[in-house]
C-alpha cells in the first residue's frame, strides 16, 4: 500500500488521488454512489439519521440492521468496512480503511458504539471490534502497515484514549529522514474481553491486555497486562489482581 504522503502528491489528476486515497474505488458509478451518500453527512438532526440509516448501508462491504450514523462522520473506502447489528456511530467519528491489500479491513461487531469524534484508522493494517463494546469521545484507534489491532467483547474505552499497532517509525539511520525509514514491526495488539481503560489511556503495539483487566486514566501500557489485573503508571505496572483483595508491591 502507498504512503498518505506518496498518493496524495502523486503526479496524476486531483480526482484520481481522491479516488484513491479516500474512495478507495476507481469505477465512476461507485464515486457517482459514494459522493451522492457523503452529502447527506451534514444534514443535522432526526432527518440526518433518518437518511443516513436507509442510504448509507450500501456504501460498507456489509452492514447489519438498525445501525445509525451521526452527523459529519468521514468515510473513507467504506466498501472495506464491514457493520454489525445495532451499530452506533456518533457525530464527527472517522471511519478510514484504507488497506488496498483485502476488502475486510474494518469489522465492527454488534451493538458496538463509537462516541463523538472517535477515530479509526486503518493505514495499511485492520481493526476488530467485538460486540458490545462502547468507545468514549476522542478515542483514536490505529492500524499501520500490518500491524493489527483486536479489541474483544464488552469492552469499555474512556475517552480520548490512543490505541495503535505499528506506532513506532525506525530511527536506525542517520541518513535518511525518520518518515522514509518506515514502521517498525511490533505485531499489533489484543485488548480480550471485559476490559476496562480509564480516559486518557495509551496502548502500544507488541502487547496483550488480557480478559477482565482495568487500565487506570493517564496509564501508557507498553508490556502486557495479566487477567484481571489493575494496573497504573507510565509504563502502566499492576498494583492488584481483581478478586485477590490485597494490592501488588512492586520493589
Amino acid at each position: 500500500m502507498k504512503k498518505t504522503h506518496v498518493s496524495v502528491t502523486a503526479a496524476s489528476s486531483a480526482i484520481d488521488r481522491y479516488r484513491s486515497v479516500i474512495v478507495g474505488n476507481l469505477s465512476t458509478g461507485y464515486l457517482i454512489r459514494y459522493e451522492g451518500s457523503m452529502l447527506l453527512s451534514a444534514i443535522p438532526g432526526a432527518a440526518g439519521i433518518f437518511l443516513r440509516s436507509r442510504i448509507w448501508p450500501r456504501l460498507f462491504g456489509s452492514c447489519g440492521k438498525g445501525c445509525l450514523f451521526g452527523s459529519h462522520v468521514i468515510l473513507r473506502h467504506p466498501h472495506r468496512i464491514h457493520i454489525g447489528d445495532r451499530v452506533v456511530v456518533s457525530d464527527g467519528c472517522i471511519l478510514d480503511a484504507r488497506n488496498d491489500e483485502t476488502d475486510e479491513v474494518m469489522v465492527i461487531g454488534n451493538d458496538v458504539m463509537l462516541s463523538n469524534d472517535v477515530g479509526i484508522h486503518c493505514k495499511g493494517g485492520k481493526v476488530w471490534i467485538g460486540d458490545s463494546t462502547g468507545i468514549n469521545v476522542q478515542t483514536v484507534i490505529q492500524s499501520v502497515d500490518g500491524n493489527p489491532v483486536r479489541i474483544g467483547r464488552d469492552v469499555i474505552i474512556g475517552p480520548r484514549c490512543y490505541i495503535v499497532g505499528g506506532g513506532s517509525y525506525r530511527m536506525d539511520r542517520l541518513d535518511l529522514p525518520m518518515r522514509l525509514q518506515g514502521i517498525r514491526p511490533d505485531g499489533g495488539l489484543v485488548i480480550e474481553d471485559d476490559v476496562w481503560l480509564g480516559a486518557n489511556v495509551t496502548v502500544m503495539g507488541g502487547v496483550v491486555v488480557h480478559t477482565g483487566s482495568v487500565v487506570a486514566a493517564h496509564a501508557v501500557v507498553t508490556h502486557s497486562v495479566p487477567q484481571r489485573a489493575i494496573c497504573m503508571g507510565i509504563p502502566a505496572r499492576v498494583v492488584q489482581i481483581r478478586g485477590q483483595g490485597d494490592a501488588v508491591h512492586n520493589t
